[in-house]
Formats: structure tokens, sequence, C-alpha cells
């Protein structure tokens, strides 16, 4: 009698399916912690800038202007577009943070300064700014641990994933 050694065809379809099923799972989650990783970057990202502002803030007693680099006047931070480009020294932050994937006019970090009473907010108050992120990859708008920021006149909340603002008074 002889004895072939080896798989037969079937055999060898059932590891190839299997090895393809495990695979596809394995980078279904690879792509998941890939956003979240992204996502995490952005939240670090914000509080960089956050602090930028505060900084230049207590070095010139006011918040930063825009420079409306599109998406209606606001200033935009991504790829394409760097945030408060030449508004903040190199003295406060050598380098603003960008999305770490966003590329379009209205995509990625946005900030804006309004004057005081815009939107119906109190004038004592006096101007305030608007930061927040856009598009995040993790979650639906807004985002659970997003701290808010809206007027009597205007809510910016349901406009971002994460957003906040701050009076200069």
């Amino acid at each position: 009698m002889k004895h072939n050694k080896g798989f037969t065809l079937i055999e060898l379809l059932v590891v190839i399916a299997i090895i393809g099923l495990l695979s596809s799972v394995v980078l279904a989650s690879l792509n998941t912690a890939r956003m979240k990783a992204r996502d995490a970057k952005r939240f670090a990202d914000i509080k960089q800038i956050q602090m930028a502002l505060e900084l230049y803030y207590d070095k010139y007693g006011v918040y930063p202007t825009s420079d409306n680099d599109g998406c209606g006047g606001w200033d935009v931070g991504n790829q394409s577009f760097p945030l408060l480009n030449g508004r903040i020294s190199t003295d406060i932050i050598s380098k603003v943070p960008v999305d770490p994937t966003a590329t379009g006019n209205c995509t990625g970090y946005r900030y804006f300064r309004y004057s005081a009473g815009s939107s119906g907010c109190d004038v004592s108050r006096g101007a305030y700014y608007v930061l927040g992120i856009v598009d995040l990859e993790t979650s639906g708008r807004p985002y659970p641990s997003s701290p808010g920021w809206s007027c009597p006149l205007r809510n910016w909340q349901g406009e971002y994933d994460w957003v906040m603002g701050k009076f200069e008074n």
C-alpha cells in the first residue's frame, strides 16, 4: 500500500479561508485603533492650541484675530491651511498643530475670534474665541466630552464634533 503524504485541495481551501477571515478581523481592528489614535492626537493638539491662546492672551491682553482661511471666515488648521498662520509667535509655540488627516477648506481645527456682543453674547464679557474640531473619526456630533459653546443667538455645539470658547473678560 502506498500512502500519499500531503493535503487535499479541500483542506488547503479551508485553511486559506480561515486565514483570510482572521486577517480581515485583524485589519478591521487595526483600522479602528488608528482612528482612535488620530482622534487622541486631535485632542492633545487642541489642548496645546488652548494653552498657546492663553499665553498669547497673557502677553497681549487679547486673543489673536482670525486669518480668514475660508469656510465662512474661520481660521482653518489642517494639512493645507496652518491654523493662526503667523498670528502666534514662536516664543509662545514653535508650531501650531494641524489635523493629522484633514485637507479641505472646512475640515480639521477651526478658530474664530468674535467681537464683544456677537451672536447675542453679553457685551460686558468682551470679545471671545471659539475653537473646534470638525470630523472626529470615532464619534458623531457632538463628542460626549465636548465642553460646548453657545450664545443666545448661536450654538456651535451642533456645528462641531468638539467645541469650546472663552471670553476675554
